[in-house]
């Protein structure tokens, strides 16, 4: 089956488009490569163009005879959504706008969305199930939002099936080593604090601890990224199979805290991680755990690699590499010079 996967020159695409290849699928990225990394298209061809360019996605469409659809590309920055409200939606809903153009008019039936718990804004009640309230409480969340109300009446006029696979707090590096998190502006704990551990930054911030949580910091629920992309191979399977149009969240079901974060950052990497205590960030939930129970069951989906110590010591490897090869790079550079 061939793939079109938006966005699939970023950390979640890339992994996914590896993990789509490695099932006899054949992934087709689309980026623009303005946050996205041409080096992370190694299993499939890419296609540098904007999603907006729904003439350009059509000829894709065509020309690669696309089956199936995985949506990833878009704007993830939480506070950035804040300020930037406008150029959030103009990217997210847009872009979505005109890819789904594309398919209409191309007669591409399937996809599968990149969600988010963000469409949750603060939860009632923990585990999270997916019949719990959407109340976004940024830009971001509700743009992702919008775009899975759009799947939904599409979907009731029956012209596409849609699957909407809402994240909870993705992690870790590809278990061989040959992927990872590349952001230019990075707000992910586990990154931040192996940052902070390498010495790359002078300390790490914990915001906020008085939560009413054991050691009082935020709680979250971290899935390995190798998870998350095989989670849309079973969606596509899913959808082959004839499953109903649907959100699944994807998440473990098992909370874990700022502290005990650092702590296996700490263990793993057998360094210290400088720290400083900050008020809480706007917003933040004290407590974001998914239950899964719902993609276990429909999706037959497990994540096998989503403890602690396997996500962040996959991170640690690919981030010490990763400082490792930049060494060496401006080692060689100096010598050449």
């Amino acid at each position: 089956m061939n793939v079109l996967v938006t966005g699939g020159a970023g950390y979640i695409g890339s992994q996914t488009a590896k993990t789509l290849a490695g099932n006899h699928y054949r992934p087709i990225v689309v980026d623009d490569l303005s946050t996205g990394h041409a080096h992370n298209v190694r299993w499939g061809t890419l296609v540098r163009t904007d999603l907006s360019d729904t003439a350009a996605i059509r000829n894709v469409l065509k020309e690669h005879k696309i089956e199936s659809v995985v949506h990833f590309a878009g704007s993830a920055l939480l506070g950035e959504s804040v300020a930037q409200p406008l150029a959030y939606f103009k990217n997210n809903v847009g872009g979505t706008l005109s890819l789904l153009q594309a398919m209409l008019d191309t007669g591409v039936k399937d996809i599968v969305f990149s969600s988010t718990c963000a469409t949750y804004g603060l939860p009632q009640a923990v585990p999270i199930t997916e019949d719990e309230r959407q109340k976004p409480i940024n830009p971001y969340g509700e743009s992702k939002l919008a775009i899975e109300r759009i799947l939904e009446w599409m979907g009731q006029a029956r012209q596409l099936r849609w699957v909407a696979l809402r994240y909870f707090n993705a992690a870790g590096a590809d278990l061989e080593g040959e992927l990872g998190e590349e952001h230019e502006q990075e707000t992910h704990l586990i990154p931040l604090a192996i940052g902070a551990a390498l010495r790359q930054r002078e300390r790490l911030q914990i915001f906020g601890t008085d939560y009413p949580t054991p050691d009082g910091t935020a709680v979250r629920d971290y899935i390995h990224v190798a998870d998350l992309a095989s989670a849309h191979v079973c969606a596509l399977q899913y959808l082959n199979r004839g499953g109903a149009s649907r959100a699944f969240n994807l998440g473990t079901g098992k909370g874990v805290s700022v502290r005990e974060v650092v702590a296996m950052v700490q263990t793993v990497s057998g360094q210290t991680v400088p720290s400083v205590e900050a008020p809480r960030r706007p917003g933040d939930p004290p407590v974001l755990v998914a239950s899964p129970k719902l993609a276990r069951e429909l999706l037959q989906w497990e994540p096998y690699y989503s403890s602690l110590e396997t996500i962040v010591e996959s991170a640690w490897r690919w981030h010490s590499g990763a400082s490792s090869r930049a060494d060496l790079q401006t080692s060689t550079s100096k010598v050449s010079s």
